[in-house]
């Protein structure tokens, strides 16, 4: 019976793999630091299969590069052999809930979702730090080679969990977020739906560095916009330079087949539409009659219209044409479609543009004021009324992050924030399924990052930063449910708190050829001690790529403890001393997938006998083993 693997894909591996089909005399062999023949790639080879002239060396090209860029590669690629552990304390609604909270380092997290949310996010929003030489950066030690860093990660929890303060002093200061942030993009590019989009605020500092960076990861071609948000009302007198009013969200798409949508029509905007002549047509509003094209460009646009009160024949000026042509005007005038103004006072006419034949809605530009979309004080007094004041720094306001909702997401769209922060996408999500009765659905994650002891945080009761955007995700659900009660009786807000951890399998599986043989009856169950049934499930989740977030039913079937994933998705049992009756009444209910813990076999018979009763009764059953 084939065994899961438990680690995330070993990207590398597969990029070798593809290289290999497409260039096969590229691929080689070389001795790895142990003198181990392994698959490796010819460079030079490669180079010259993608070049029309010969290559001799390197040459000069245009491209983003750093100190760390490589190693920055290998992160993204490396495998890890980490899971997910569910917090049933922490969640809010587990059973039912289609949210997921995940906390631990995004890097890990990223990856343990790429087999299940591969391709399957339609928007993505980060609010990464600024690099303003305090915040704190994610350092990813990766300069090992692939494979010694595998091995690593299987035992060390902290290994990707650091945090250091990115200062000026480091002599590095683009570098290390470059090299920080490039990983995470590559790895949240996969995620993405073929028409999905990533929304990504940051600042001066690093907005340059940041466009240079996602034009490699997604392409040139791919670059939406580059939105200018105002984020503050006023300037500050104590500034010593030119005021900073703004911040930008820079925004990519997957591909071109994403299509933004229209924002609904303000109030402000609605009020143009009137019906001053009541006209059947409904609301209309007025536009301009006249071209700034001169005569001499547009010969054919200069003539005369008479005036329907004086009967006196109207021309343009002599720096100026009609926007339309002679047939269009007339057929316009037949329509009463031109407004003279009241009591046809005007010299000259305009047009009538009626709502209910405009589009449904307004097109957005890059221009988004603080009026419009709120402002740092806003997000600020938003999460003080939730949370306690100054809790969290400059939060977004929650307008700004439901306006990037409205132009991607739609129905039950997945979004995606995994720079978590105070929490603010999530709570954006739930406010729009509350007032729009979407369904959307949103993973956050966030790193356990420790608030100061002297912080208001800290003093609130709040030891990390990712206790407090838990906090406030629940606190908004809350307020937002009863304020939509009736309209929206069945709003989702709760979530899955899922924790990354080291793998729930002992060392002895992923390094079965170091147990000595002494040792061998130390190792007969390969799993960690302090592990629960559940807890191998959601490993089994990862790394099959089912939905994290579907419903799951417990059975007692043969007198053991039966995990059903979705009805029929996935069945699983960890108990011991496992029957034949209980894998034969399995069979019997036909699931796509089945999993048994490896040691918990009754006998060595009803291990054998596992997958010819599933081939009799449920062939077309997965069946593997932990």
């Amino acid at each position: 019976m084939e065994k899961l693997k438990l680690h995330t894909p070993d990207l590398t591996a597969d990029n070798i793999q593809k290289l290999a089909t497409l260039f096969p005399d590229c691929i080689t062999e070389v001795r790895d630091d142990r003198g181990n023949l392994t698959r490796a790639v010819d460079f030079d080879q490669l180079r010259q299969e993608l070049s029309t002239s010969i290559v001799e060396g390197p040459r000069e090209r245009y491209h983003l590069d750093w100190p760390g860029k490589r190693e920055a590669l290998l992160a993204a690629n490396a495998p890890i052999a980490k899971t997910l552990r569910p917090c049933r304390e922490e969640s809010v609604d587990f059973d039912i809930t289609k949210n997921l909270f995940i906390e631990g380092d995004n890097l890990d997290a990223l990856k343990l979702l790429r087999e299940t949310y591969l391709g399957k996010v339609k928007l993505i929003y980060i609010d990464p730090p600024y690099n303003t030489g305090h915040d704190f950066i994610y350092e990813d030690d990766f300069s090992e080679s692939t494979k010694s860093f595998f091995q690593r990660s299987n035992q060390e929890d902290q290994a990707g969990n650091r945090l250091v303060a990115n200062t000026d002093a480091n002599g590095r200061f683009h570098s290390d977020w470059l090299t920080m942030m490039y990983p995470r993009l590559r790895l949240a590019r996969n995620l993405l739906r073929d028409n999905g989009a990533i929304f990504m605020s940051i600042d001066d500092g690093e907005v340059a560095n940041l466009r240079k960076l996602c034009d490699e990861i997604f392409g040139e071609h791919n670059f939406v916009a580059n939105i200018v948000w105002q984020k503050k009302y006023a300037v500050s007198n104590d500034d010593p330079g030119i005021a900073a009013m703004h911040d930008h969200i820079l925004v990519y798409q997957k591909t071109d087949s994403f299509a933004r949508k229209l924002l609904p029509r303000t109030d402000k905007q609605l009020v143009r539409y009137k019906n001053e002549d009541n006209d059947p047509r409904g609301a209309w509003s007025s536009d301009n009659y006249v071209s700034n094209k001169s005569r001499s460009e547009r010969p054919t646009l200069w003539y005369s219209i008479t005036h329907p009160k004086t009967g006196e024949q109207v021309w343009p000026k002599e720096d100026a044409v009609w926007r339309y042509s002679k047939e269009n005007h007339e057929r316009m005038e037949r329509e009463n479609r031109l407004y003279w103004g009241p009591d046809e006072s005007y010299e000259k006419p305009r047009l009538k543009r009626y709502l209910s034949e405009v589009q449904e809605g307004t097109v957005p530009s890059t221009w988004w004021d603080f009026e419009e979309v709120g402002h740092n004080d806003e997000g600020q007094k938003e999460t003080g009324r939730l949370l306690g004041k100054k809790v969290f720094s400059t939060p977004k306001p929650i307008r700004l992050l439901k306006r990037i909702i409205q132009l991607v997401a739609e129905g039950d769209d997945l979004c995606l924030d995994f720079f978590g922060g105070s929490g603010a996408m999530a709570h954006a999500v739930i406010a729009h399924n509350g007032e729009t009765g979407a369904r959307l659905r949103h993973v956050t994650v966030q790193l356990p990052e420790p608030c100061g002891e002297s912080s208001e945080a800290y003093v609130a009761g709040f030891k990390t930063i990712a206790e407090i955007t838990k906090e406030r995700i629940r606190r908004a659900g809350q307020a937002i449910k009863v304020e939509n009660v009736i309209t929206a009786p069945d709003l989702d807000i709760g979530f899955r708190v899922l924790k990354i951890d080291t793998s729930n399998m002992k060392d002895v599986y992923y390094a079965p050829d170091a147990v000595q043989q002494a040792d061998l009856l130390a190792h007969l169950d390969n799993i960690r001690e302090d592990r629960t049934p559940e807890d191998l499930l959601f490993h089994v989740l990862v790394d099959w790529g089912v939905g994290l977030d579907l419903p799951i039913a417990t059975e007692t079937v043969a007198g053991k403890t039966v995990y059903f994933v979705d009805g029929n998705a996935l069945a699983a049992c960890f108990d011991s001393n496992i029957s034949e009756d209980l894998v034969k009444e399995l069979a019997r209910r036909k699931p796509l997938r089945a999993v048994f813990r490896d040691s918990s076999y009754g006998s060595d018979s009803v291990k054998i006998n596992v997958e010819q009763i599933f081939k009799l009764l449920s062939p077309s059953t997965e069946i593997k083993s932990i």
